[in-house]
């Protein structure tokens, strides 16, 4: 048979999947590896999907999504962050992931280069490569707080360098840009004329710190914009399955998203946007408790880790914890994963599905069961 592309050949496999799938194949395992909300959805937010389907709802819709919609990310988008957005500038996307496909789309043309948070998610890499992009990795080193520094950026920066990838809360690290960083940051992307990717995924979620996005510091005309801002409510709201999330556009390219949204999926799901729309605008118990649940895992973990003298960054937002196995794992963490699982029935996500900065440590995710969390942790070796 013919070749597949060769920028599909070298898209890595993804460590999350790899050891989560194996961990679903084994009988009893913990599963502390995925991000995955535990919670019921809301009643309200399930009748709304429903009754989307009763009402036999079921045709297209508008390429940007649903007018009540796109106004109710727009309203949350400016009491959050302060920015006054219109509901124009709204894209409602089948999760966060497609908003990030749909922006590199718009901003990166083969050969280009995207800087990408190292350690950072791994589809930011996974889907610059699919687009014939080159990612480049900038370092976040533990004896910073797994903080960027401008100067580390903007060493790397050539004249292929096209856009800036941002992630605040971080996933995997649960660290969040302080505002004065995340102004620097705009200001080297001014500096340079580079577009910026901000992943915001975990907004909602942060722990005595405020979340501050890059858009507060944007231009607000074509011309002077450069940040689009993924959003989701997969996290938010724990609509994982239902795939809806929001990509916030600066002014000036609604046709460019109007065709690329045609051809790539040309709108989501109704009742999926309709169940979004219950959730953005009715009771918002469900994203209080969620709060409360992922900071008092948080904080039990932290314990159970500093009892067994495990390092670890204390987690300022997400719902996860970022720790130091390196005692254990041997200089490689995702073989040691892999026995781990196999020896204890508990899955973590190794660091180097994040980039070469993890090495020697693992992502655990905080969002589930406390009970398990704990028996998960308390098989940890000590170090």
């Amino acid at each position: 048979m013919p070749e597949l592309a060769a920028h599909v050949r070298d898209v890595p496999v993804n460590q999350i999947r790899e050891i989560t799938e194996a961990a679903w194949r084994t009988p009893g395992a913990l599963v502390l590896s995925i991000g995955e909300p535990g919670f019921p959805l809301p009643r309200h937010v399930l009748d709304a999907g429903i009754a989307c389907l009763d009402r036999d709802e079921t045709n297209y819709t508008p390429n940007a999504g649903i007018p009540g919609l796109r106004e109710a990310f727009a309203a949350r988008f400016r009491e959050q962050q302060g920015v006054d957005v219109g509901a124009d500038r709204i894209y409602v996307v089948a999760g966060a992931q497609q908003g990030l496909h749909l922006a590199m789309s718009l901003l990166l043309a083969p050969g280009d280069e995207i800087l990408i948070p190292n350690p950072g998610y791994p589809t930011f890499a996974m889907t610059g490569r699919l687009l014939g992009a080159r990612p480049v990795g900038y370092p976040l080193y533990p004896e910073h707080g797994f903080q960027p520094r401008t100067a580390d950026i903007e060493a790397l920066i050539t004249e292929r360098t096209r856009v800036l990838v941002l992630n605040s809360p971080s996933n995997p690290l649960g660290a969040v840009l302080a505002e004065d960083l995340t102004r620097g940051l705009m200001d080297l992307a001014r500096r340079h004329d580079l577009w910026i990717i901000s992943d915001e995924c975990y907004e909602a979620f942060t722990y005595d710190v405020p979340h501050v996005g890059p858009a507060r510091f944007d231009g607000g005309t074509p011309g002077e914009a450069r940040v689009f801002t993924s959003l989701t409510l997969s996290k938010t709201y724990g609509l994982t399955g239902l795939r809806i999330g929001a990509l916030v556009c600066p002014p000036g390219v609604k046709q460019q998203m109007d065709n690329v949204m045609e051809s790539i999926v040309s709108c989501v799901a109704a009742p999926s946007q309709y169940a979004a729309l219950a959730a953005l605008t009715g009771p918002q118990d469900y994203v209080r408790a969620a709060h409360g649940h992922y900071r008092e895992n948080r904080d039990a973990a932290s314990a159970v880790l500093d009892a067994k003298g495990i390092p670890y960054l204390h987690a300022q937002g997400a719902f996860y914890l970022w720790a130091d196995v390196s005692h254990a794992s041997g200089g490689d963490v995702r073989s040691w994963v892999r026995r781990f699982l196999a020896d204890s029935g508990v899955a973590l996500a190794p660091g180097t599905a994040f980039g070469s900065i993890g090495e020697g440590w693992v992502r655990i995710a905080l969002c589930g069961r406390k009970q398990d969390l704990l028996e998960g942790l308390s098989r940890l070796p000590a170090r």
